[in-house]
């Protein structure tokens, strides 16, 4: 399990790499999102590619929990 795990977080960091300053030509061009691109990644056959969804519905969940807890702390703050 472990070991499919850093498998499926290698796979994330390599398709969320990082700029390398030379390819910013290419980036104008791209018309996909970083999470566009992650999902196609997620969807492929590539080994561990479907740790890259875990990861990207883990992600969600975890924002998706943020935004409800700022939205209950607005709620009960006094005025």
């Amino acid at each position: 399990m472990i070991r499919f795990l850093s498998v499926g977080f290698t796979a994330l960091a390599l398709a969320c790499g990082g700029s390398d300053g030379g390819s910013q030509q290419s980036v104008n061009r791209d018309t996909l999102t970083q999470r566009q691109k992650d999902s196609i990644l997620a969807q492929s056959r590539i080994p561990g590619a479907a740790g890259v969804g875990r990861a990207m519905r883990a992600a969600d969940s975890t924002s998706a929990r943020i935004r409800e807890a700022n939205t209950l702390a607005t709620d009960t703050t006094p005025r």
